[in-house]
């Protein structure tokens, strides 16, 4: 029987991209290559595919229209692709084998239900489960540590969404796919019989070099780069705070933020209330390429403030060209950045800011940095490595 690889992907929305929506996309990238993909999305994820130009021979899209509903806002369309979703897995036909894949490519309901129920129907083929992040203690709220603003009630609504699809997984799963080696606590009985496997994060390395040398010789006009959600778990609020304490010491530092999300009004507003306009540059989100890697290359560090993450490859896109990373002190970081990241206690902005003062006034510390964030990504973060690595802990007869 051939082998068929099935991606469900109903929950990629928006002008962004999700790690989760990265790893799939360059997970099929590679995989079509040696087998036929077939992608479930609705007609955002389609564009957000067509965007990353993931559109290879051997791939096939089922795109879902999600026509009124989409135009009655956000969680009428969001139950609606979950009801699109739940249609799908108890319609499409597949082979009943274990020749045959079916990859949840988030725990969202929209993309585990229709995998679930596929299992159900056919108990031989494998179910790969996506689970890049658990939901953060409800006491914690977003963040590892000390932080003033917690968003409990974000992350109540994100555990009351995960809770039922983990029981799911547990049960019904065949593999967990997980970002670092802390969320494999998640899954004892997973890890135990080696079903759960760690896919740390990648960047399209021979893509950024070629970038990185065409802009080699720019001068520095940014002191720092972020790139990321602006969401309660990327600490973008924060970081106004922390580059005010920067400008209190530096006062023409400048700062590039790259990206999007639902802090975006209040990130504006700080800016002006703090007097920032002239040193944090918003740009929105930016696709790869080259207004995105001119940035990284003029840019002396990269910042990466997250209170709460189970990896991100956002910094280390910027680390590939060779600047270092200052973040707070995450659990997930011990495995995502052994080298290359200076990292703070989790809510000491001060810290924060005096490291970023340090690197800013040390060129030679800067690069020394920097080259070891370069010689890390170079070694461990290429995507084509990545790819081949998961797919023959999934399908060694592919390998």
């Amino acid at each position: 029987m051939e082998n068929k690889i099935f991606i469900f992907a109903l929950a990629a929305h928006g002008q962004g991209i999700s790690g989760g929506d990265r790893i799939f996309i360059e997970f099929a990238r590679r995989w079509s290559k040696k087998i036929p993909i077939s992608i479930f999305v609705w007609e955002e994820g389609y564009r957000m595919c067509q965007r990353q130009d993931l559109d290879v021979s051997s791939t096939m899209y089922y795109v879902s229209s999600m026509n009124p509903w989409k135009h009655l806002g956000f969680i009428i369309n969001y139950l609606a692709c979950i009801v699109e979703g739940v249609k799908i897995g108890l319609t499409l036909k597949v082979e009943n084998s274990s020749n045959t894949i079916v990859y949840s490519a988030s725990e969202f309901w929209m993309d585990s239900l229709p995998a679930l129920f596929l299992k159900l129907r056919c108990s031989k083929i494998r179910w790969v489960a996506a689970w890049f992040q658990t939901a953060p203690n409800l006491w914690m709220g977003f963040t590892e540590g000390k932080r003033e603003e917690r968003y409990r009630s974000k992350a109540l609504i994100y555990f009351l969404i995960q809770f039922p699809i983990k029981f799911f997984i547990n049960k019904f799963a065949d593999f967990v796919l997980v970002n670092n080696e802390e969320e494999k606590k998640q899954f004892p009985a997973f890890d135990k019989r080696g079903k759960a496997i760690v896919v740390l994060g990648a960047v399209n390395i021979k893509e950024i070099e070629k970038w990185r040398l065409k802009f080699k010789n720019l001068t520095k006009v940014y002191d720092g780069v972020f790139q990321g959600r602006f969401h309660p778990q990327k600490g973008t609020l924060e970081l106004i705070d922390i580059w005010k304490l920067v400008v209190s010491q530096k006062k023409d530092a400048k700062l590039v933020m790259i990206g999007d999300g639902p802090l975006m009004k209040k990130v504006k507003i700080k800016i002006k209330d703090e007097k920032l306009e002239n040193n944090i540059i918003l740009t929105g989100y930016l696709f790869d390429g080259e207004e995105k890697y001119r940035i990284f290359s003029q840019s002396k560090i990269v910042v990466h403030p997250a209170f709460y993450d189970s990896g991100g490859m956002a910094a280390a896109e910027a680390m590939a060209f060779g600047l270092p990373a200052v973040g707070f002190n995450l659990k997930s970081f011990e495995s995502y950045y052994p080298q290359g990241m200076i990292k703070v206690q989790i809510g000491n902005l001060e810290d924060f800011a005096s490291k970023i003062l340090d690197l800013l006034n040390n060129e030679v510390k800067r690069k020394r940095v920097g080259n070891n964030a370069l010689d890390m990504i170079n070694q461990k973060w290429s995507w084509d490595m990545r790819a081949q690595e998961i797919l023959g802990r999934l399908m060694p007869i592919c390998i």
